[in-house]
């Protein structure tokens, strides 16, 4: 691994972090709903040995690509979220939680009988007692699948770099993650990729591909030998894209970049709360950054900011670009000290 690299500049984040509020993103992935039902518990249920919740608080949050989204506007960037949502009563919520988070639903394609995916977390004490999961991941139909397309192209029009996250619920089919990637390289602008397992390698071309490490492994069917350098770079060639960046959790990522350089980033979390989200998070922040001109490390390093400020947030949660700045300059002093005093 190479050694710790000095942060960007106060300067040069600032003029980072401006830029970042003029670009254009576009999301395309499986949108979701996360609720929260939050209350206390002190018996167990005569019925079965679980516990029984007295349900005192409902909250609903963006969750998936919708989250993806819901952070690109929170970076102050103008985001246009393509996706799908049902005709139900989770589908109405899901609409009014993404005019709650600044995002309209014009690219939304609503698919009747198709339940929107919802995540029910119920929450006792601080702790998830039980996850409720309502969803379909079968394929979108062939007239749907058009549809989102077809919005996808008149998204990408005047976009500035497209996000593509895959969480397995049936939207990215091969043929639209495949005109999606080169829609995007057409027009030159970055393509950011969350990936799951189902479409792994259905990612050529790919600007950054971004999987954690048990996703990567499971993909290549081997463990991922983070101290053996020619593992990582081999890794690319499969996957035919141009650059990696490994999540790693608690220990922060990995860039492999094309020239076959190996960068570590170590986590700047000073407590892990809750790591939902974190992901989306990454994803938001590496794309809102390559749009704004940022070298492929600076904005690794704004996103490896970004997610160690979000798992310290309860739930699925945003990160200002004032919040960033102040965890950069902490950072950067401390990476100033540490070469002062000749440890680095």
């Amino acid at each position: 691994m190479s050694p710790p690299h000095t942060p960007p500049s106060r300067d040069r984040v600032l003029r980072l972090l401006e830029k970042m509020r003029g670009v254009r993103v576009v999301v395309l992935g499986d949108a979701m709903l996360d609720r929260y039902l939050l209350g206390d518990t002190d018996r167990l249920s005569p019925e079965a040995p679980v516990p029984v919740v007295t349900v005192k608080e409902t909250r609903a949050a963006l969750g998936g690509a919708a989250n993806v989204a819901a952070n690109v506007v929170a970076i102050g960037a103008r985001c246009h979220l393509v996706a799908t949502a049902g005709d139900d009563l989770h589908g109405r919520a899901f609409r009014e939680a993404l005019g709650a988070a600044g995002l309209d639903d014009r690219t939304i394609v609503t698919v009747p009988g198709r339940p929107t995916t919802t995540k029910t977390r119920v929450m006792a004490r601080g702790q998830q007692v039980v996850r409720i999961d309502e969803e379909v991941d079968a394929p979108l139909e062939p007239g749907t699948l058009e549809r989102v397309t077809t919005l996808l192209h008149e998204a990408l029009a005047d976009a500035d770099a497209l996000l593509l996250e895959d969480y397995n619920k049936g939207l990215l089919a091969a043929p639209l993650i495949t005109a999606a990637v080169a829609a995007a390289l057409r027009r030159g602008v970055p393509v950011v990729v969350d990936p799951k397992y189902r479409h792994f390698f259905e990612y050529a071309g790919a600007t950054v591909f971004k999987p954690n490490r048990r996703e990567l492994e499971a993909a290549l069917g081997a463990a991922v030998d983070l101290e053996h350098r020619d593992a990582l770079p081999q890794a690319l060639e499969r996957l035919k894209v141009d650059n990696l960046l490994l999540t790693l959790g608690a220990d922060g990522m990995v860039l492999v970049t094309k020239a076959r350089e190996i960068i570590h980033l170590p986590s700047i979390a000073r407590e892990v709360y809750d790591v939902s989200g974190a992901g989306d998070t990454v994803t938001a922040w590496v794309g809102a950054a390559l749009a704004a001109g940022a070298t492929l490390l600076e904005a690794a390093t704004l996103a490896n900011y970004a997610a160690g400020i979000e798992v310290g947030k309860a739930g699925v949660a945003t990160v200002t670009p004032e919040e960033l700045l102040a965890v950069h300059e902490e950072r950067f002093d401390q990476v100033g000290m540490l070469r002062r005093g000749g440890m680095l």
